[in-house]
């Protein structure tokens, strides 16, 4: 096809997506599909590109100096040219540009493609980098492939570097130019120059990790048995032993490798967090620079067969997420199942995300337990929106007071984004019903690729379950997929039970802080403004029961980020509650005492003395209040 005219009907595709709620046809290439529902599913803007501008990173970062002298060779081929070539970090944080021509230069000045603004594809929507980095592998955007119409006077190809370390996406290389007959190089080229960038990745990074590095590759060569590999910060794993290790395993794993380093021929046994065993005998990597960290082989022990697929009515039935090869409860191997918008890897969270995903695509309906704040709400959302549904579920709140019902907890959302659910409906046809809770449920809009959502089923009076189970029923007979969510385990009418053929329980913040800190980045990437955490923050977040789950996390993290005084949240700017460890509930007057105490601690930069004289007390006051609170603070600069 020539490549005038494929241009034009990719344009008129993409017009036609965003005008009717049908998929693109098959002439638009998958990864731009694709693309096209992530970006209106994320409401991206499609005629003015709005990004963040982060004006202070690190510019002498790893990643910008190793990709520096491949700029520069590739600065002196392009001079002249109408092409340039640019360096992202991992989410999409422009770092370098180099341009061979000054109109092109000027054009990306326009749209906002240089250092400090961000290219990820939830702010830009399709194009070469945030796809690249999105989809994890090299990319090619031509032209009207673009989803904002302001970058479709060029193309550009993408490639991830990937730290050659720990394999993990460290950022991406990307070449641009004007829209036109693009060479079928170009692809190649960015992907040989990512190569080049990793390569010197490789060798800025320490003997330490080299030493690692090795040793891993020489024990992974043959066989398939489950590797473990652990300096100081680095851990590597073969997929033998990924897939059956969470965080918290390998903090264990750390600290029996610690005890046998010096014991090369012993083995012990280690129990892990889901309470299986594994045998562990550990190597010590020795480099240049002294002790790199451990190699170690593991023996798992046979574990129990998985737990039937989990039924409605059974909360938390969801099982132990190890593959079955069947049903709605497998894993795929381990592999996490990416949902829009939500991020995490702990196993319970991985099991859950699948079942949801295939309940999704199968119209299944589907129950979702979980405490409030934990996101049931918004797996739902997500679930729908991986199918593809070219629309927004229909939420309905059984809690609402018009609905004549009070339910506990009715006023704690089920995770972050759940607010527009709160008191009755949203979505297509934002109103109440006047005739009660399954008037709205049957006046809300069904069919093949839509979604209602039910929250606060236990909120639903006895007298209303057969009327709403009618409607229910209604609503998945036209093809609808229909979900409900329950805050904790209440008695719920079995006329409402039998609605539901699947059921899954989402775990609590509290049992998957493995997760902590990609929840944490994810949630600061809704603000828009380049944020990020010092090292010692995690160790705060970390230590907390987190009652309120991801909704007060998000809630904190907003308001720390407010407040802040430097370009990253510190320690300082977290609530003075999150600086306690203790084990006890205080009174309203000692929790005003511990907040005073570390707001004076904190002013005073950890300085006891200083504090204690602001606040008229004597130093040991100030030690032993610390101690009874468990207070602890940010190490003074």
């Amino acid at each position: 096809m020539d490549s005038k005219v494929r241009e034009r009907n990719i344009a008129r595709a993409r017009l036609k997506f965003l005008e009717s709620a049908e998929s693109p046809p098959p002439l638009v290439p998958e990864n731009i599909r694709d693309s096209w529902q992530r970006s209106k599913y994320l409401g991206v803007a499609i005629s003015e590109v709005v990004v963040p501008y982060q004006p202070d990173y690190d510019r002498e970062s790893r990643l910008v100096r190793a990709a520096a002298p491949v700029l520069d060779r590739l600065e002196q081929t392009l001079a002249g040219s109408d092409a340039c070539v640019i360096v992202t970090d991992r989410n999409g944080w422009v770092r370098d540009r180099r341009v061979g021509e000054l109109q092109l230069s000027a054009h990306l000045d326009r749209v906002h493609l240089a250092p400090g603004f961000s290219y990820a594809e939830r702010f830009v929507g399709t194009n070469g980098i945030g796809v690249a980095l999105e989809e994890r592998r090299s990319s090619v955007v031509l032209g009207t492939e673009h989803f904002n119409e302001r970058l479709q006077r060029v193309s550009c190809a993408a490639s991830p570097i990937r730290n050659p370390i720990s394999g993990r996406v460290a950022g991406a290389l990307n070449l641009t130019c004007w829209n036109g007959p693009v060479s079928a190089l170009m692809a190649a080229l960015a992907r040989e120059a990512a190569g080049d960038v990793e390569r010197v990745l490789y060798e800025l990074s320490t003997s330490s990790e080299r030493a690692l590095l090795e040793a891993f590759r020489y024990a992974t060569h043959y066989g398939d048995r489950p590797v473990l590999c652990l300096g100081q910060d680095l851990l590597l794993a073969n997929s033998a032993a990924a897939v059956r290790l969470t965080g918290d395993d390998h903090r264990l794993l750390r600290e029996a490798a610690a005890e046998l380093g010096h014991a090369p021929r012993t083995r012990r046994r280690v129990r892990l967090t889901g309470g299986q065993s594994v045998l562990v005998r550990c190597r010590q990597v020795d480099s240049p620079a002294g002790i790199a960290g451990y190699l170690l082989d593991l023996v798992f022990e046979d574990a129990p067969e998985d737990d039937a697929p989990p039924r409605a009515g059974h909360p938390g039935g969801q099982g132990r997420g190890r593959e079955r090869g069947h049903g709605p409860g497998a894993t795929v191997g381990g592999r996490p199942c990416p949902l829009p918008g939500l991020v995490g890897a702990d196993p319970a969270w991985n099991t859950v995300s699948h079942i949801a995903a295939h309940c999704a695509r199968a119209r299944v309906p589907l129950l979702v337990y979980g405490e409030a704040g934990t996101g049931k709400s918004a797996l739902a959302r997500a679930a729908h929106a991986v199918t593809g549904a070219a629309t927004a579920p229909v939420v309905v709140d059984a809690a609402d007071p018009r609905y004549g019902a009070e339910a506990p907890g009715a006023a704690d959302p089920s995770g972050p984004g759940d607010a527009p659910g709160r008191g009755g409906v949203s979505g297509p046809g934002d109103a109440a019903g006047a005739g009660g809770l399954a008037h709205t449920l049957r006046a809300a809009p069904t069919g093949p690729g839509r979604a209602l959502v039910l929250r606060h089923l236990d909120a639903v009076a006895p007298a209303d379950a057969p009327a709403v189970a009618e409607a229910l029923a209604i609503a998945a007979a036209t093809g609808t997929w229909v979900v409900a969510t329950l805050g904790r385990a209440s008695r719920i009418p079995d006329t409402l039970l039998r609605c539901f053929t699947e059921a899954v329980t989402v775990p609590p913040l509290r049992h998957r802080l493995a997760d902590l800190p990609a929840l944490v980045e994810s949630l600061l990437r809704r603000t828009g403004a380049g944020v990020e955490c010092a090292p010692d923050v995690l160790p705060l977040l970390r230590r907390q029961d987190w009652p309120g789950n991801i909704r007060q996390l998000e809630a904190v993290l907003r308001k720390a980020a407010t407040g802040r005084r430097t370009y990253r949240i510190e320690a300082r700017d977290l609530p003075p509650s999150l600086h306690s460890a203790g084990h006890r509930s205080l009174s309203a007057w000692e929790a005003a005492e511990r907040d005073t105490l570390v707001e004076a601690l904190l002013a005073a930069d950890g300085n006891k003395l200083l504090a204690a004289q602001r606040l008229g007390i004597s130093r040991t006051t100030i030690y032993r209040k610390m101690r009874a609170y468990g207070i602890t603070l940010p190490p003074r600069p």
